[in-house]
């Protein structure tokens, strides 16, 4: 026993940023399907501001500061300071750390800060979503909650959830439909073999869902063609592998009854060699460029990993973001060169 801690001993002493590969070994090349990996990385900090820094579930970035805000399953919202440029990550350094509030300033209640996804909107405002008690709230940077939004009546209850915990588990901003979120599973009465979208405006996408036993939806972002990214992930038991999916679905050509068009751009699958941990959260950092990041489930033999990639074909074309973007004034896109899951 002395020795396996000594063996230890450097490993939980190190606290950073340190490189990894979650790639099968006969895979020497970067680029996977339809995406192009351009860096990995393995966080790992006890605390951050005194903060426990694990169980994180979704990023968002804010490049007007170049902050990278991740929330973790605990209600904790963490900042650090972040830079890219079009093959790596620059910079990752932790700036501060909050808790979840109150708009008073008293801290929420541990059952009210299942907190999930994350998001900012064109203006910079940020948004969190939460899954025992379904709800999405504006958020101040320091955590502070300001308000509640009013949810489609299908997913305004936790009673309508597939069942407990599985709430609203991703939440994203569309420029033309604003906030978009999913609940992990079909809501109850809905079909087992469709996935569903839902604007908080009342419109909503359903697609078929992933054939993987168990398939989830764990974090939505938006491509630069307007069309939505979709992580998924399945997870069935120890014997069976993990399988986290990227997909693009097709808004603008769908929607009500009518099915949308989807399509895998990546598949990293356990069984094919791939280290493939909890990956829950995910956030558009430059044009077709973006975050993916795990949820360790505070589970020693877990980690917290960042995939920095960029989505390299865009077949299902509708309309380019960056010209909405431009049209708008809103913010200006930088040119870019050409284990135990889901509890």
């Amino acid at each position: 026993m002395r020795g396996l801690l000594l063996l230890l001993l450097p490993w939980v002493l190190a606290a950073g940023v340190f490189r990894t590969d979650l790639r099968p070994e006969n895979i020497k090349g970067d680029r996977i399907g339809s995406i192009r990996i351009l860096d990995q990385r393995e966080l790992l900090y006890g605390k951050i501001a005194g903060r426990q820094f694990s169980e994180i579930s979704d990023l968002a970035y804010l490049k007007k500061h170049r902050w990278l805000f991740m929330i973790s399953d605990e209600g904790e919202l963490f900042r650090f300071k972040a830079r890219f440029d079009a093959r790596k990550i620059l910079e990752l350094t932790p700036m501060d750390a909050d808790l979840l509030r109150k708009k008073s300033g008293k801290k929420l209640k541990k059952r009210r800060r299942d907190s999930e996804g994350l998001t900012l909107d064109e203006r910079g405002r940020l948004y969190l979503s939460f899954e025992g008690k379904p709800r999405v709230a504006r958020i101040a940077y320091d955590g502070r909650i300001f308000s509640y939004l009013k949810l489609p009546s299908a997913i305004d209850r936790a009673k309508k959830m597939w069942r407990r915990n599985k709430g609203l588990e991703a939440l994203a901003w569309h420029p033309r439909y604003g906030l978009l979120t999913a609940p992990e599973y079909p809501v109850k009465g809905a079909s087992r073999e469709l996935q569903t979208i839902y604007a908080l405006s009342g419109k909503r996408w359903s697609y078929g869902r992933g054939k993987e036993p168990n398939s989830a939806i764990t974090a939505l972002e938006v491509l630069d063609n307007g069309n939505l990214l979709i992580l998924e992930r399945s997870y069935a038991g120890l014997n069976r592998p993990v399988v986290v999916t990227l997909r693009e679905l097709e808004l603008d050509r769908c929607g009500g009854r009518r099915l949308c068009s989807t399509r895998v751009l990546a598949r990293l699958d356990s069984s094919k060699g791939w280290a493939v941990e909890n990956f829950e959260g995910l956030a558009k950092v430059g044009p077709d460029h973006f975050l993916m990041i795990s949820d360790d489930n505070d589970n020693f033999f877990q980690r917290t990993i960042l995939v920095y990639f960029e989505v390299t074909s865009n077949v299902l074309r509708v309309y380019r973001l960056d010209k909405i973007y431009q049209k708008r004034k809103i913010f200006h896109l930088p040119s870019l060169p050409l284990p135990v899951f889901g509890q």
